[in-house]
């Protein structure tokens, strides 16, 4: 039976977000992903379910791993007009292998949901774990992936990009919250939300309770950040704000109200074009702070619990970005080796 999905987004009386697709057994899936996964998460989650059904355009139970071969197929497939754009990371002019990775991830949690609750017509996961290859029939392995990705090393700003960006803020609010993604590697969620109770000015740590995944973490932050976060305090912070959140619009209608995501990109993106860089994200300035870090020595254990990775893969990464570092820690290895090599020998 062909169906199709109608995406539709509604804001409860107490400001949660409830998504609907269409279609009794996905929508209850979205309402059990609430109480288990971020906000974020269930919109991601709500999209790509969408895309994925838009593309199929079958019932959920009638689903199978044909149908999503299919999906796969035509997501790599290039845009119109957009035959001769080929992508450099993973040579594909359609969409990336993280999105449909992402995608197809969304998926295979609809279809885990319903095998779980046991009282629909399915009984097997129709996203593939891998295509099949005559080792992994052999040895049990997983096989090929139905989607490979590409690892890439994440961009960077060096210290001279970070002086012109912070010299073009223009508030200590924006300079604040600059300083807590590049000194500390804060998240952008995590950013905005701070609240006040979460500073903690004689240990000069914070506590993040917005953390990716809703996992809760104290990690120590520059002084730095705390004097222009006491400015900004001081100077510029509303007075007739009633919300306890850090950081919060400073003019406008929304005066004294939580500062938004698009909010703070605007202020990233403005400063960035008035210093004159290429790039800047707030992501990228996350990844120049763990760079630093290991650049100056600290164990890659350390940046794991200040990143707040759950797995030590992800962090691994910061292994491989400078090349002075790298540079560095192979002369001295080299150097260590030859010594031992000469030891007895004639000079």
């Amino acid at each position: 039976m062909e169906w199709s999905p109608s995406f539709e987004c509604h804001v409860r009386p107490d400001g949660e977000h409830v998504y609907r697709i269409g279609h009794q057994l996905i929508d209850e899936f979205l309402e059990f992903v609430v109480g288990r996964a971020r906000p974020n998460t269930v919109r991601a989650y709500a999209h790509d379910l969408s895309v994925f059904f838009s593309v199929v355009r079958k019932d959920p139970i009638e689903v199978r791993p044909k149908d999503v071969m299919s999906f796969v197929t035509a997501q790599r497939r290039p845009k119109l007009g957009a035959e001769n754009v080929v992508r450099i990371a993973d040579g594909s002019a359609g969409l990336s292998a993280a999105t449909i990775k992402r995608r197809l991830a969304a998926v295979s949690s609809f279809y885990g949901y319903l095998i779980t609750r046991d009282d629909v017509a399915v009984t097997m996961n129709p996203v593939p774990r891998g295509i099949a290859t005559r080792q992994s029939r052999s040895r049990g392995g997983r096989g090929l992936p139905l989607v490979r990705g590409v690892r890439r090393l994440p961009r960077i700003l060096d210290p001279d990009e970070i002086d012109e960006l912070m010299g073009a803020l223009r508030t200590e609010r924006d300079r604040a919250m600059t300083q807590a993604m590049v000194l500390g590697g804060l998240r952008r969620c995590e950013v905005l939300g701070l609240r006040l109770g979460d500073l903690r000015f004689g240990e000069w740590r914070v506590l993040i309770t917005q953390g990716k995944g809703g996992h809760e973490r104290l990690v120590p932050l520059s002084p730095t950040f705390f004097a222009t976060v006491a400015r900004y305090m001081e100077r510029e912070r509303p007075v007739e704000t009633t919300s306890d959140f850090l950081f919060v619009a400073l003019k406008g209608g929304h005066r004294g109200q939580p500062l938004s995501v698009p909010g703070l990109d605007q202020i990233i993106r403005a400063a960035r074009v008035r210093a004159g860089l290429s790039h800047g994200t707030c992501h990228e300035l996350r990844h120049t702070c763990f760079t630093r870090l290991r650049e100056a020595g600290m164990a890659i254990e350390a940046i794991q619990a200040q990143a707040g990775h759950r797995s030590i893969t992800s962090t691994r990464v910061y292994l491989h970005l400078s090349t002075d570092w790298l540079d560095d820690e192979y002369r001295r290895a080299v150097e260590a080796i030859e010594a031992q090599a000469l030891v007895g020998v004639a000079q």
